[in-house]
Order: structure tokens, then sequence, then C-alpha cells
């Protein structure tokens, strides 16, 4: 194995963790707001804080979701399977999509990186839930294609693999690009 391999999974594990945790604030603060005008408050305020460069957040998230996925394939040598392939497809686009969005200031990119990052992420809840053990109704195998989805090339703080990878991806890409839509007339 490559010796930059474990250091790289293990930046791009902290990656993931600290956009979990980010996400989870996030929805537990708006959860709690419901009920309490001050947070409310408060968190109107630093959702606006944030909101002008969601879009410039999200093409970073696209990037490195883009960057570690051709890192485990090109540099660790794992061999991607095809849901990985699917994955792929609705993410690696987003770069170009969300960077001309940004480049041009055309607010309406985030209708688009919306859609593709809720399919994509849907491929990434399923992809996770067969690694984890559940029912599959077909496997890459069956089709002959490429390595097993089921298969865990990377397993760090207990819970993220490379597909919790990319469900955090397209989830903080979502909650960005909805940022940025809420606030663009602000």
């Amino acid at each position: 194995m490559n010796p930059i391999v474990p250091p790289i999974a293990k930046i791009l594990a902290i990656l993931t963790l600290g956009t979990d945790i980010g996400i989870l604030i996030y929805v537990t603060a708006g959860i709690v707001a419901i009920k309490s005008p001050p947070l409310r408050e408060t968190r109107e305020k630093l959702l606006a804080l944030v909101a002008p460069y969601a879009r410039i957040l999200a093409f970073v998230v696209a990037l490195v979701a883009t960057s570690g996925s051709l890192f485990f394939s090109e540099i660790a040598r794992y061999t991607p399977c095809l849901l990985c392939w699917w994955q792929r497809i609705f993410m690696y686009p987003q770069v170009l999509l969300i960077g001309l969005g940004i480049i041009k200031n055309d607010k309406d990119i985030a209708d688009y990186s919306i859609a593709m990052s809720i399919i994509g992420g849907a491929i990434a809840l399923y992809h996770y839930y067969i690694q984890l053990g559940g029912k599959t109704f077909l496997t890459c195998e069956t089709i002959g294609y490429s390595v097993s989805c089921t298969e865990r090339f990377s397993l760090e703080f207990g819970y993220i693999t490379i597909p919790m990878m990319a469900l955090s991806a397209f989830a903080a890409i979502v909650l960005l690009m909805l940022l940025s839509k809420r606030y663009a007339n602000v």
C-alpha cells in the first residue's frame, strides 16, 4: 500500500466528521429554534452571515469530494464498485456546475445542484446501508461489473466509510445550496 494512503484517508474522514457535526448542529439548532425565539434570532443572524459564502463552500465540498474519490481510485488503487460510479456521476459535474454558477453569479444553479445531490445522496445512503449489512436487491458482483458494493476499503471513527463520505458531502451541498437560495435576495 502506498504510504500516503492512511494519512490522506484519515484527513478525509476528519473532514467528513466535521461536516457531519456541522449538519447535526444545523438541524438541531433549527429544531430547537422552533420553540426558542432568542435562539431563532441568533441562528438567523449566523445563517445570514454564512449565506453569501454558501455557494463557495458547496464548491469546496464538491471539489474535495471529487478529489477524494479520485484519490481512492487512482492513488490508493481501490476499485470503485457500480454504486461508487453512480455516486461519481452525480458529484463530479457539480465542481464545474457550481464553479460556473459562482463565476456567472447564477443563483439558480442551486436548483440543479440540489437535484443532483439528492439523487447522489440517495445512492450513497443505499450504498452505506448495504455496507452495514442491509439487504440488497442487486449486487455489483451479480452484474459482474466490479468489486462487491459491500466491501469496506476504509472505516474511520466507527462509522465513516467511503459511501458515508459521499453522503455527507451530498447532504452538505444540499444544505448550503438551500441556504444560498434562501438568502439570495437579502
